[in-house]
């Protein structure tokens, strides 16, 4: 009996394993077919996938992870550059632990099933195209991290979003989501990081926060968030990063917070927040960066702040802080980064400052300082960036910042200082940046030896400097160089000519003297050239004439004399010229820039112009007349023939000379119409007929007497200070602006008439241009305006800067066209409908230079990303910005790249980091803190060149 048992348990057992291992059989055919069924839902171009075949198995498949009993437990593929669709059948595999598909390209909606996944704990589907909601809450009874950040996913965040009830790690940021934080996230009590930042999420911050007592990081920045700070948050002991910035938040900073005492990191930048730092806030001992920058914050900065011994980072900028900067700072031995500019500070700066810190960048500017630059400031040996400017110190520039070897951008400019230049410090090796300009500096500066390599850009004027000018400043890479407002004296050094790089020469004011250098027209790039109140003489060089970008040319005030070369006026990126208070005589040139000079800037000298030249305000060159008798005997026997043929002559003339005339008016059916020509080529090839019949039955351009033109109709309602300014515009010429050929108005309505340039717009271009193409755009639209705003005067505002009015050409040259907005906005308020502007605008405040410069910053956003302002998932225009920030502190570089520059992220990583350092200092809310035109495109072409940028880091100072 018991044999026979013993053989049926035997059998029963057997069958089990047979049993089970035929169902062990069937799941992993199951997997197999469910695998093979997600790859084809993928593009694959990298053959990331190469090697799913049915032939192999999938435990050795490239990102397939098994378990010991040969499941499927892990799919890692992350950054493959997978497209497509994510299929469904991922969720249906039983036994998968964890999916990571981050950094990749998939686009659509997360599967439905996504809670049917009983066995998963960790996923990240970060970094892809993902549209559609989020997925609803679910019990999924061991799902850990949840990481959905960086998509485009829209809607609202669940109600039941607390049914994740085991997550440690929720990350929704970088996506689209709109309305407020449900209250039932507090049921998620074992959750440690929350990030929500970069979305348009709204409302106040729920203060059941305060219930996940495990929360380490809250990361909820860039967002729309309004009323007060939870007092409840003080109660997360565990926190050591809470990051509120970029949203609406008032009222003061509760007290609360100092209860967090494992708190390392503390931002609330770009707020509305009030009152004073609470005391409780310098109890938190592990305080490493504290960012209270971008609000309404007042009262003094405590000495109690010699507790926060960990301190690296501490940045109180743009705020309304009185009183003394606190001693107590100089005892923070790992302080590295303290910018305190832009406040209402007053005293001295504490005299041990830098002396036991370890201090790379100590910004101070803007505020009401005075006494002397302490000689300790640059201890550390490692300080490279130092801005003190528009205060009032006083003193001597320390000598120790002579022996910084670690320095490279040193502005110090409209203070009081006083003292000479010592000689060490015109040999600071990695200085880029020095302007110490608005001083009573005095000396020579030619008595030393200039030895700065990396110097770009040089500004000491307004100073009180003599002697002779150098020949050398040690750098072949300087930019910009401005020495005017001295009492420099001698010649203009011949040696010039070797800064090849150089862009803009200032020596006005000044008593130079002698001739004009024959050598400075090798300067290929300069292109604007102020040398007005000297003492100069000789005449102006035909060589000048062969710059090929020269558009700013001031010689007045000086002694030079003789004719003004005709090849002068044939320069056809030259627009303002002042030749005004010299010893000029002879014709006035009749071409570029002299066609509309205005009578200021020639006043003064012994010229004569065009009979029909009413701007200049110059008398009409006199014919040469022949007197004498001798010459009337010669005439009288030359006979009618001869005087028939002059006569000839002249009428040919005349008539030319009314043909040259670039001002007309001409009736048609529908009224009169005036003309205004800027060539007079385009005024003898094309007809208003032409303009009006394109303006009709054209898109775009035709080809009229081998001219092509664009067309661009205005509607009826144009603005007075249209036609009041449209010379300015029509007399640009810049390689990276469109030139605007002829304006034309009657009553019903303007025609504005371009060049037509052959390329695309750069919307149309943008999405097939490599990581090199964008890049020279960039450069070339940064170089139009700091053209548009630096050399003309008055300056011109773009208003709108978006990719539709960008014209790439077949060179990949940028070119800007200018139209309606620009010339309204020079000289009035307004308002534009556009996502491409400032936000600054919406409070009908006008156009202006940084308006523009956000505009800008907009165009490089989308260089960089591929993404543009007006895209629907964006919703306001500010939301690309906050996107973008968020990408550029928290994300890796191929998580926000644009997907075609990919493949070039690798060798240019540092170019396109830095340059979306810039695009985000170009889009800082408050306009005071953009940088200038000629700054960015400064910065641009130099880490073009050179691999490195200079405008500073990703918190920039007030540069």
């Amino acid at each position: 009996m018991a044999n026979i048992r013993s053989k049926s348990c035997n059998k029963s057992i057997m069958f089990l394993i047979v049993f089970v291992l035929f169902y062990m059989q069937q799941c992993k055919c199951s997997e197999l077919e469910l695998l093979l069924s997600m790859k084809t839902s993928m593009n694959d171009p990298l053959g990331s996938l190469h090697d799913w075949i049915p032939s192999q198995s999938f435990c050795h498949w490239n990102g397939v992870v098994c378990d010991d009993l040969s499941h499927v437990a892990k799919i890692e593929l992350s950054g493959k550059n997978l497209s497509g669709k994510l299929s469904e059948t991922i969720f249906n595999l039983p036994y998968v632990e964890s999916v990571d598909l981050s950094n990749n390209q998939l686009s659509g909606e997360i599967p439905g099933n996504f809670s049917s996944c009983l066995a998963l704990k960790f996923l990240n589907l970060s970094n892809n195209n993902f549209t559609g909601p989020l997925p609803q809450g679910s019990r999924i009874p061991f799902l850990e991290t949840l990481d959905l950040s960086n998509n485009m996913i829209l809607g609202k965040i669940p109600e039941n979003i607390g049914l994740f009830s085991r997550l440690k790690v929720l990350d929704f940021g970088g996506n689209v989501l709109v309305g407020s934080i449900p209250k039932s996230i507090a049921n998620i009590s074992s959750l440690e990081f929350l990030t929500l930042a970069s979305n348009q999420l709204i409302g106040e911050i729920p203060r059941e926060l305060g219930l996940m007592k495990k929360l380490k990081l809250i990361y909820l920045g860039y967002n729309n968030f309004s009323g007060g700070i939870p007092e409840e948050i003080g109660e997360l002991t565990s926190l050591y990063h809470l990051d509120l910035v970029y949203n609406n938040l008032t009222g003061e900073i509760p007290s609360s917070l100092g209860n967090l005492t494992n708190l390392q990191y503390l931002f609330l930048y770009i707020n509305k927040l009030t009152g004073p730092i609470p005391r409780s806030l310098f109890n938190l001992k592990k305080m490493v960066s504290l960012d209270l920058s971008d609000n309404f914050l007042s009262g003094e900065i405590p000495e109690l702040i010699s507790q926060l011994q960990n301190l690296e980072v501490l940045q109180l900028f743009a705020n309304n802080f009185t009183g003394r900067i606190p001693n107590a700072l100089t005892s923070l031995s790992h302080l590295q980064v303290l910018q305190l500019w832009n406040n209402k500070l007053s005293g001295e700066i504490p005299k041990d400052i830098g002396k036991y810190n370890n201090l790379t960048i100590l910004d101070l500017s803007t505020n009401n300082l005075t006494g002397k630059i302490p000689q300790t400031i640059c201890y550390s040996g490692h300080l490279f960036k130092l801005i003190l400017f528009s205060n009032s110190l006083q003193g001597e520039i320390p000598l120790s910042l002579s022996h910084c070897k670690s320095l490279q951008r040193v502005r110090l400019q409209n203070n009081q200082l006083t003292g000479e230049l010592s000689p060490e410090f015109t040999k600071l090796p990695l200085v880029y940046f020095l302007d110490i300009s608005g001083n009573n500096l005095l000396g020579s500066i030619s008595e030393r030896k200039w030895d700065m390599p990396a110097l770009q850009m040089l500004n000491l004027s307004r100073n009180r400097f003599s002697g002779t000018l150098p020949d050398s400043f040690g750098s072949k890479n300087l930019e910009n160089m401005d020495l005017s407002e001295n009492g420099f004296y001698g010649t203009i050094p011949e040696n010039f000519w070797q800064l090849s790089e150089l862009m803009e020469l200032k020596l006005r004011g000044n008593k130079l003297s002698g001739e004009m250098p024959d050598e400075l027209s090798s300067c290929k790039k300069i292109v604007s050239l102020d040398l007005s109140d000297n003492q100069l003489s000789g005449q102006i060089p035909i060589s000048l004439s062969e710059m090929p970008v020269l558009s700013f040319l001031d010689l007045s005030m000086n002694q030079l004399s003789g004719e003004i070369p005709p090849n002068l006026g044939k320069v056809e990126s030259l627009v303002l010229v002042n030749i005004s208070h010299n010893h000029f005589h002879g014709n006035l040139p009749s071409t570029g820039a002299f066609l509309a000079i205005n009578s200021s800037a020639v006043v003064g000298n012994q010229l004569c112009g065009r009979g029909d030249d009413i701007t200049s305000g110059l008398p009409p060159c006199k014919s040469l007349k022949k007197s004498s008798i001798w010459w009337f005997f010669l005439t009288c026997l030359l006979g009618i023939l001869v005087l028939l043929v002059f006569s000839a002559l002249v009428v040919v003339f005349i008539q030319r000379r009314r043909e040259m005339k670039l001002k007309k008016v001409e009736s048609t059916q529908d009224g009169n119409w005036e003309i205004q020509f800027f060539e007079s080529k385009a005024s003898k090839s094309i007809t208003l007929d032409d303009i009006l019949r394109i303006g009709v039955s054209y898109k775009g351009f035709s080809e009229i007497c081998n001219t092509q033109i664009f067309v661009k109709k205005l509607n009826l309602n144009i603005p007075t200070s249209f036609w009041t300014n449209i010379q300015e515009l029509g007399n640009i010429r810049h390689p990276n602006v469109v030139k605007i050929l002829a304006a034309c108005k009657s009553e019903k309505g303007g025609i504005l008439v371009y060049e037509y340039v052959e390329g695309k717009n750069l919307s149309e271009a943008i999405r097939v241009m490599s990581w090199e193409r964008r890049q020279k755009v960039a450069v070339g639209i940064s170089r139009a305006l700091k053209y548009l705003h630096c050399s003309c005067s008055p300056s011109i505002f773009v208003g709108e800067l978006s990719p539709r009015k960008v014209i790439v050409d077949g060179k990949d040259e940028a070119r800007l066209r200018l139209s309606l907005p620009t010339i309204v906005f020079t000289t009035s308020k307004g308002f534009i409908s556009t996502a491409y502007v400032g936000p600054e605008i919406a409070e009908y405040k006008g156009i202006s230079e940084k308006s523009d410069i956000y505009g800008f910053g907009l165009l490089l956003i989308e260089l960089l990303t591929g993404r543009n302002p007006a895209d629907a998932e964006f919703g306001k225009r500010e939301s690309i910005v906050d996107w973008a920030r968020y990408c550029y502190s928290e994300c890796h570089l191929e998580t926000w790249v644009e997907p075609i520059m990919k493949s070039d992220a690798i060798n240019n990583k540092n170019k396109m980091v830095e340059m979306m350092n810039v695009a985000l200092q170009c889009t800082a809310s408050e306009p005071a803190a953009r940088p200038c035109a000629s700054d960015v495109a400064k910065t641009l072409d130099s880490f073009v060149r050179s691999n490195s940028c200079a405008l500073g880091l990703k918190r920039c100072s007030s540069v």
